[in-house]
């Protein structure tokens, strides 16, 4: 699977892209939103080796994002099929994404998001797409919401607060 944008490579992450992960995952404001950051190169390295293993169980998973200028892994994007309920949902596709900082702001995350959602929405033929929140992560709110995302409501998981968010396929297409 590859999916291209203007400025975009969306594939399959590698076992080569361990060092770049680490570097994503470990910086403490990237992981503000989402859990501790990793402590070292093994645990990036387990999370491929288990999005690599949602590729071949589900045939979707979160894709490693390379920008084309510099051929940089500057992040990952995509859908993943909820296996365990969130928020009462199962068996549903979710919408995630995570960029290194340095690339923030510069709309990759809507480029990679958009491409995204193009491939379930055309290809997996999907009828609805969710995505989650921390409600604090204004950031990822505001790409949500210019996605065309509804905000449907709120769930705690964890002792955290989230939003909830719902693109119907007519309303995207």
């Amino acid at each position: 699977m590859k999916i291209e944008t203007q400025r975009l490579i969306l594939r399959k992450l590698e076992d080569t892209d361990f060092e770049r992960m680490f570097l994503m995952d470990s910086d403490p404001e990237v992981m503000k939103y989402l859990g501790p950051p990793v402590q070292n190169k093994e645990e990036s390295k387990e999370v491929i080796k288990m999005i690599q293993k949602q590729y071949e169980e589900n045939g979707v998973g979160r894709l490693a994002v390379i920008e084309k200028a510099s051929g940089l892994l500057i992040g990952w994007c995509g859908l993943k099929l909820l296996k365990e309920p969130i928020n009462g949902y199962v068996e549903t596709l979710d919408l995630g994404y995570r960029f290194i900082p340095e690339f923030w702001g510069k709309g990759y995350a809507w480029e990679a998001a958009k491409a995204t959602l193009d491939y379930g929405f055309n290809e997996l033929k999907a009828d609805s797409i969710y995505a989650f929140a921390d409600s604090g992560n204004t950031g990822s709110k505001y790409i949500l919401n210019k996605m065309g995302f509804e905000n449907t409501g709120e769930f705690e998981d964890s002792g955290v607060k989230y939003s909830w968010y719902e693109l119907k396929r007519e309303k995207y297409l």
